[in-house]
C-alpha cells in the first residue's frame, strides 16, 4: 500500500481553507448582529446589518449541508 502524499496534502490544504473560511463568514455574522444593536440604540433601523447578518449564516449552513451531502453516500 503506498500512500499519495500529494493528494493528501492537498485535502489537507482545501479542508483547512475552507474551514477557516467558514468561520471567518459565522465572526463577520456576527459582528453584523453587533452592529445592528449598535445602530439600533442610536435611532436607525438596522436592517442592512440583519440582512448581512442573515447572508453570512446563509452562507456558513449552505458550506455544512454540502459538507453533508458530500460525506452522506445516500445523497448521491
Amino acid at each position: 500500500m503506498s500512500v499519495d502524499w500529494n493528494a493528501l496534502g492537498e485535502v489537507a490544504a482545501v479542508s483547512f481553507g475552507v474551514t477557516v473560511g467558514v468561520v471567518v463568514v459565522f465572526a463577520v455574522g456576527v459582528l453584523a448582529l453587533s452592529a445592528r444593536d449598535t445602530v439600533r440604540a442610536s435611532g436607525g433601523s438596522g436592517t442592512g446589518q440583519f440582512a448581512g447578518a442573515g447572508v453570512c449564516f446563509l452562507a456558513c449552513a449552505c458550506a455544512v449541508l454540502y459538507g453533508l451531502y458530500l460525506i452522506i453516500p445516500q445523497f448521491h
